[in-house]
């Protein structure tokens, strides 16, 4: 699809609207001076701002269609309100059209909850905050009603991430094998140079763990959650999981920790000997990831175990006295059906598990979609599918008694959907909460792993980035440490006047 913006240049906006509209397309904005004449020989999106006026004008399919309105000036931000009113023209035109309406509405950021939580601090009521979502922003009830819940859910949460707490973050970036839709930073133990560095990989590992331990020893401030992440960290031997498990209780204060999660992940990968070191360490929340439970759509997203494995890994961990489990699982899925979906979560509800976190298929950029309307429109009815998929799972397992407590939303999910984390009363995972909502220090350790700084008294958030690749982290691994050493000054700095170390 192509974007014509004429007179300004509000790119990503304009830009952002349109995918909504054109999944898995190729966006191409052009920007012209005021004035320009330009030819009306393919579909474009136009949005030209002239003489105080903003005019869309959409041809799609053959057909013309247009707005326009006038543009207030606003104090200081003189594109603000010709922004909102620019991507409201462009949603109206391209719904009307395609006959799509987003559940999100014109909502495209990642964390769609904080802008609940900003209007509900300032002292809105839910009604109000509901209302205007509803009228301004075109979000549907249903996906209203599950951000008012779920902002309900982390609030009393988000206030224990102070600026006196932190969490930590292990990353193992390596999995049995690649699922053909991930994108995450995670490598095939089954290629030979993978298995080689693992080892080396792990022995680095546990030494940013130590040094990272030393320099929190000299912040004053109080470790709550720690997370295995990764890749699938039950890919380490038990010796392993041991070895990296002992290097965190060895350098780290657990006494006040709140939370300590390992994502199990793979059955092909989880024993009952990994999980008695876990729970030798007093891990308390594991994550044993079915993605689906249709082993048709398993075996084409490459996954090398069957539904019947979760299910028995599943009551293997109960069996070894973990009381918080949670279960990933994915709509939209290569292969997968509204009623296939609909199935696994049925399936999963009946085991009971405490946490059941529903994501939404990201799909990666092609060529499939686009080369003509009709192609348009299987990507919008796929869109409309999974809707079904996510609506069903957050009816059924709210009734179920399971309640939102974390969403966010990536770029490029089917129908602009979301990822939702729900759980039964009282097993909120708060590193999922922290990790998104942005609220609270995150010191991480690994390859491709990112530190997040923050600092809710000065509103300071400061990132430092891990090498990607785990060959790069090993042979860079000096580099690694050297990093680190900004977070000491980070502290000094955004701490009270009267507080710091002169």
């Amino acid at each position: 699809m192509n974007i014509r913006n004429v007179g300004h240049s509000m790119k990503y906006e304009a830009e952002c609207v349109a995918m909504l509209f054109f999944p898995d397309e190729k966006i191409v904005t052009a920007q012209y001076e005021a004035g320009a004449v330009l030819p009306q020989d393919e579909d474009f999106i136009e949005n030209r701002l002239e003489d105080g006026v903003m005019k869309v004008t959409l041809f799609l399919n053959g057909e013309l269609s247009s707005m326009s309105q006038p543009v207030l000036p606003v104090e200081n931000s003189p594109y603000e309100e010709a922004e909102f009113i620019m991507c409201d023209m462009m949603y109206q035109l391209l719904s009307r059209a395609t006959g799509v309406e987003p559940a999100w509405g014109m909502i495209t950021g990642v964390r769609p909850v904080k802008l609940f939580h900003k209007r509900l601090d300032a002292g809105k009521s839910p009604e109000e905050t509901a209302k205007e979502f509803a009228e301004h922003f075109h979000v549907s009830q249903e996906k209203i009603e599950l951000a008012l819940e779920t902002a309900k859910h982390e609030a009393p949460i988000l206030k224990e991430a102070t600026d006196d707490t932190y969490s930590l973050y292990i990353s193992i970036p390596f999995c049995p094998s690649r699922c053909s839709y991930c994108s995450f930073v995670s490598h095939d133990i089954a290629s030979k140079r993978a298995k080689e560095i693992l080892p080396v990989y792990v022995d680095k590992l546990c030494e940013e763990i130590e040094s990272i331990g030393k320099t929190m020893a000299k912040i004053p401030i109080t470790l709550t959650t720690v997370y295995f992440g990764g890749g699938t960290p039950t890919i380490l031997s038990a010796e392993q999981l041991d070895q990296v498990c002992y290097a965190v209780e060895e350098n780290f204060d657990l006494s006040r920790l709140k939370e300590y999660t390992v994502e199990a992940g793979r059955p092909d990968t989880i024993t009952r000997e990994k999980l008695k070191v876990l729970k030798k360490y007093n891990i308390t929340r594991i994550s044993i990831n079915p993605q689906t439970l249709n082993d048709e759509v398993l075996r084409g997203i490459g996954r090398k175990h069957t539904a019947q494995e979760i299910i028995d890994c599943f009551y293997m961990a109960r069996e070894e006295g973990f009381d918080d489990i949670n279960m990933d699982l994915i709509a939209g899925l290569p292969g997968d059906t509204v009623e296939g979906f609909c199935d696994t979560i049925d399936r999963i509800i009946a085991l009971d598990p405490e946490n059941i976190t529903v994501h939404t298929l990201s799909i990666k950029r092609s060529a499939k979609y686009g080369a003509s309307w009709e192609e348009r429109k299987k990507a919008l009815e796929l869109g409309c599918k999974v809707g079904q998929m996510v609506s069903y799972a957050q009816s059924h397992l709210m009734q179920g008694g399971w309640m939102p407590y974390y969403l966010y939303k990536q770029r490029n999910t089917l129908g602009n959907l979301e990822n939702t984390g729900y759980c039964k009363k009282g097993y909120e995972g708060r590193y999922n909460i922290y990790i998104m909502d942005e609220t609270q220090t995150i010191l991480a350790a690994g390859g491709g792993s990112v530190t997040k700084l923050k600092s809710n008294r000065t509103g300071k958030l400061e990132r430092i980035f891990n090498y990607k690749y785990p060959y790069e982290y090993v042979e860079l691994f000096d580099e690694v440490l050297k990093r680190k050493e900004r977070v000491v000054d980070f502290f000094e700095e955004n701490r009270p006047v009267s507080l710091r170390n002169d």
